[in-house]
């Protein structure tokens, strides 16, 4: 497997995790992220009713910004949260958004 490009922890800026959490499509992925360890993005993508590709760009989005990770094993693609990063750069906004997520 092998892991595609993410900004360094210190390169993730509020900004763009902001932007990239400021979509009710990317919210959704994320909600699913969070209940499964490290997700199968084909899995994840199954009923919300987007196009592949607009898919990809979320997906991309969500990975540019340092909100996820995301591995490439062949045409397969496993992402998870960057929580660490997250976590380290800006301390409970991840926890405070999941929650509003949950609620």
């Amino acid at each position: 497997m092998r892991e595609l490009p993410h900004p360094a922890t210190e390169d993730i800026l509020l900004t763009e995790v902001m932007h990239a959490l400021s979509d009710p499509v990317r919210l959704e992925l994320l909600r699913r992220v969070a209940h499964d360890e490290q997700s199968n993005c084909t899995e994840l993508t199954e009923d919300i009713g987007v196009h592949k590709s607009t898919m990809s760009h979320h997906f991309r989005v969500l990975r540019e910004s340092g909100v996820t990770r995301t591995k490439a094993d062949g045409r397969n693609r496993h992402i998870r949260i960057n929580r660490d990063a997250l976590d380290e750069r800006f301390p409970g906004l991840l926890d405070s958004v999941l929650k509003a997520l949950d609620a």
